[in-house]
Parts: C-alpha cells; structure tokens; sequence
C-alpha cells in the first residue's frame, strides 16, 4: 500500500451483535460482501462506529480477522488500533499487522489530553514501531482535545503515516492541512456532511457513517467530486443529507444500527453503555430511511 492508495470512500463499519452480546460473525461476513458489492473503496472495523471502545481485545481480533478474511484482498481493510496508552496502542497496531490489515487508524489519545508535541509523540512512537500504513484520526468531539493543523503536518513527514481522517469539522483547519500537505499525504473527511466540502477543497475522501446504510450513493457523491462532477455530487449529497443528519440525532452508531435492522442485516443489538434508538425518535428515523428507498431496496438479509 502507498500513500495515494487511501482515498476514495471508506466505511465506518459497524459490528453486529447477536442478543448474548456475542460477536454476529455471519451477519458481518454477509454485511462486508454487501459493503464490497456496492463499491465501497475502503473498510474500516473496530472503530466508534463498530463500538470498538467496548470490544475484548480478543473479540477486536476476531472482527478484523473476519473482516480481513471476507474482503479477500477486494478493497483495503483498515482496523480501529487506538488508545489513549501509547504502548497499548502499539500493541494493538502490531495485532492488526499480523492479522494483516492494509492499516490501522489511530485515534488520538482520549481523556488524557495531551500537549501538541504529546500528539507528535505519540504518533510517531506507533509508526517507527510497526511498518504499517497510519491514518491518525482527529475527532475533538470524542477525545476532548484537537490535533491541531501545525501537528498534523509534522506528522505527515513521519514515514507510515499516510493520511488524516479529520473530524474536527473546522473548515479552516483542514483546508490548512491540504494546502500545506506533503503531495502524497491523505486528506479524509471524517464527517459525512462534510465530505463533499472537504473533496472540493482538495480532500482526498471520507470515512463514513452514513455508507453503512447507502454505500452506493455515498461512492457515488465522493467519486463524481474526485471527478470534478460537483453537480452531480452535489445533488447527491442533498438528497442523502437528511439521512446523514438523522444518524446523529442520538449517539453514533445508534441510529445506523437501527437502520440496519430495518434493512434486515442485522439485529439491533449493542454493548452498553449504547442502547437501542428511542421510541420516540423510532418512526421519524424510520421515514427518513425509507425515504431513501433504502428498505427497499436492501430486501431481508438475516
């Protein structure tokens, strides 16, 4: 894998559950076939979207060896590997080496929140101890602390780190990282409504939510803006915008995994402390998936 390999389209997968709480490995099987059959470019398991944050490291292991195996070299297979411990993190960059996945994200470090030369630390730290691809994952909102433009090119320098996925949703911020990029530095949205935004600006793609439930109109936005089409992706965008607005109205994954069930790939199941989307978000959600045509086109996959 190479630098300008990571672009394109990329799902934020989420892991089924059986009602045990047991990993659903036949639904994800079926779910990365479904993923891979409607284009997406990139798969990504074990983050926040997969509820990697309550998985056993054991159970982290068993995903992103399903997940590597089902892919069978189709698209890139890049696993959740972060921690807010820098030698967990290693760790887990080293597990996901060996199960081989094409590479890791890495979060920056949550809760401890560290000083910007912290951040170089710790990202370089992760990319001289295992030769892997690195996508460092910038999400303020979740880590309560922001790696800020500055830190993020000086990472770009770091040989294995390959690219961004910027959540910050500062416009500035990320546009000061495309201008200033090294020429084969990544630049991933890792918003969905911002997305086509950051592609227009010089971004490179996304790592998405909303491509679990529409992984076709989702491609389809990111490739006709990698295409310089912005009016096709532009009116792509705002018809699947309610859907990507509607998957935060409670904590992600939440309502992507209810829309799942409705999709009937998978039962709406969580680790606490997720817990199912609430009744009283239920049936506007559930207009907003239909909409789309999304239910069905999808047809009963259990």
């Amino acid at each position: 894998m190479t630098k300008k390999q990571f672009q394109g389209t990329g799902t934020a997968l989420v892991t089924p559950f059986k009602r045990d709480g047991s990993i659903d490995e036949a639904a994800l099987r079926r779910f990365v076939d479904f993923q891979i059959e409607e284009g997406i470019d990139m798969l990504f398991p074990c983050g926040t979207t997969g509820e990697g944050a309550t998985l056993e490291n054991a159970e982290t292991e068993r995903v992103v060896s399903i997940v590597v195996e089902q892919s069978r070299n189709r698209v890139p297979v890049i696993a959740g590997a972060g921690s807010n411990s820098t030698a967990k993190a290693i760790q887990a960059t080293q597990m996901a080496k060996r199960l081989g996945a094409d590479g890791v994200l890495s979060v920056g470090p949550y809760y401890n929140k560290p000083t910007q030369q912290g951040y170089y630390e710790h990202f370089r730290a992760i990319a001289e101890a295992v030769d892997i691809p690195v996508i460092v994952y910038n999400v303020p909102g979740r880590t309560a602390s922001n790696i800020e433009a500055k830190t993020m090119l000086r990472l770009a320098e770091v040989p294995n780190i390959v690219a961004v996925k910027e959540a910050s949703g500062n416009l500035g911020q990320i546009m000061d990282i495309i201008r200033d990029r090294p020429a084969e530095f990544r630049v991933l949205s890792g918003d969905d409504a911002i997305a086509l935004a950051v592609v227009a600006m010089g971004g490179d793609g996304l790592v998405s939510v909303v491509s679990n439930e529409a992984p076709r109109m989702m491609t389809d936005i990111i490739d006709a803006a990698l295409a310089g089409d912005l009016v096709r992706a532009r009116d792509l965008h705002y018809r699947l915008l309610p859907l990507m607005n509607a998957n935060f109205m409670e904590s992600n994954p939440i309502p992507v995994k209810a829309a799942l069930t409705m999709m009937g790939m998978m039962e709406e199941h969580f680790r606490l402390p997720m817990v199912p989307l609430s009744a009283g978000n239920r049936e506007a959600f559930r207009k907003v998936v239909e909409s789309l045509g999304l239910l069905q086109s999808a047809g009963i996959r259990l």
